[in-house]
């Protein structure tokens, strides 16, 4: 029975229904169908997928995300690293990585490191003569380290369905993300050999560096401030997403006089709208994961998994080939939400770490936005950079494959996520 509840999901997905939407329609008629179990169960389960206090969080990392898009942030981190890689071919290109994996100590989301980084580069690289194929691809595979690298709002989501330490599963993503980036570099030297790209010319000298790291201080330490509360334990992940915001706020506002008053209303109401679809996706998870557990989903998962004789090694795999599957047909959001909490015991139950397993899940979604036909950011970057999105297809495989090697080292070689953790946390 509980297979009617997936089929009814992805048929009303299929048909064109937000994600939330579907979730709780189909969740409704799986109610009507069985028969046996009154309307109220819904409504009483939603409101529990919601009363959690840790959620809270949400609408601040959206703030942050919006507010960074205006404050100009973005535009400093570029110049200064422009200084350091602008000059060797492919400068821009190099530079992408680097200011995203600085973004993603900040925002936590692949979509808002998007925007706004590919608004500022897509046009600067399309002014030193890049291929705007080549840009957009770079642009949307170097997105998908902003949730790795902490703090991250899925694995927020993560600790919060799951009970694991959100600490933990922040530091979990430190190496996996600076991993993510060193192969994104890796993928654009190997194009370069082949299709020689352009150089951007910089000024260089000791006072141009000092003027460019005067401008660009305070969005460096952001990032750095917002990391030693997580790690120190000074604050709570919603003191977190509060400092986030305010420090972004301040520095747009007082310092670099980029965010103006006028401006705060639609800012505001940007990250609310993202914030109620997100909360509203949590609402039907909790009506999801009240019917999973009525259902037994869980024990019947686990009894599957043994009846196959599949070790953690067999178990991985199959776990990394569906979060793959599930990627390319929805939402990284209800795809975690729905399947983790599922899947988690089942992988303690192997010996495997949960850590381990949540950064693993985690990374395997956000190569699930660049994989078509959902692929969030391939529709983002396809619409800034005004390219035809089976074209950005296309030019973001070589960046897909650096991605899958990462998941796949991460995969097998659990130290990669569990030491940071450990190291701090002992």
């Amino acid at each position: 029975m509980i297979g009617i509840l997936f089929l009814l999901l992805f048929a009303l997905c299929a048909l064109g229904f937000e994600i939330w939407a579907a979730m709780g329609l189909s969740a409704i008629l799986y109610l009507l169908i069985r028969g046996e179990v009154p309307l109220n169960v819904m409504a009483q389960s939603m409101v529990a997928g919601v009363d959690i206090i840790t959620l809270v969080a949400i609408p601040f990392f959206m703030l942050a995300g919006e507010l960074m898009n205006e404050s100009g942030i973005t535009e400093r981190l570029v110049r200064f690293s422009q200084y350091f890689v602008g000059r060797i071919q492919g400068g821009l290109a190099y530079v992408t990585v680097i200011v995203n994996v600085i973004m993603a100590g900040v925002s936590g989301s692949a979509v808002a490191d998007a925007s706004a980084v590919s608004s500022v580069l897509l046009p600067a690289m399309a002014r030193d003569g890049y291929d705007k194929r080549f840009a957009a691809a770079i642009n949307a595979a170097a997105a998908t380290i902003g949730p790795i690298i902490p703090p991250s709002i899925p694995m927020v989501f993560i600790a919060v369905i799951s009970d694991l330490s959100i600490g933990r599963l922040f530091l979990g993503g430190v190496v996996p993300g600076l991993l993510m980036g060193a192969f994104l570099a890796v993928t654009i030297y190997l194009q370069s050999l082949r299709h020689p790209l352009p150089k951007t010319q910089i000024q260089g000298g000791f006072a141009e560096f000092m003027r460019l790291l005067g401008q660009a201080f305070l969005a460096l330490m952001a990032p750095v401030i917002i990391l030693a509360g997580v790690i120190f334990g000074v604050v709570t992940i919603v003191e977190v997403a509060f400092l986030a915001v305010l420090y972004v706020l301040l520095v747009g506002v007082l310092a670099y006089r980029t965010i103006h008053l006028r401006s705060l209303p639609g800012i505001f109401a940007r990250a609310a709208g993202t914030s109620v679809t997100i909360l509203a996706i949590f609402a039907t998870v909790g009506a999801y994961s009240w019917i999973v557990a009525n259902e037994q989903l869980g024990p019947q998962v686990a009894h599957a998994i043994q009846a196959l004789g599949l070790g953690s090694v067999g178990f991985l795999l199959v776990v990394n080939l569906f979060f793959l599957f599930l990627g390319c047909i929805m939402d990284a959001i209800p795809a975690m939400l729905i399947f983790f909490p599922v899947l988690l015991p089942v992988a303690k139950g192997l010996g495997i770490d949960p850590i381990h397993f949540g950064v693993v899940v985690v990374l395997n979604l956000m190569i699930g936005l660049l994989t078509p036909p959902v692929g969030g950011l391939l529709f983002l970057e396809a619409k800034i950079a005004d390219i035809p999105f089976e074209v950005l297809v296309r030019a973001v495989m070589p960046y897909l494959a650096a991605l899958l090697l990462v998941l796949a080292l991460i995969t097998y070689i659990p130290p990669l996520v569990t030491f940071v953790p450990n190291l701090v946390f002992r």
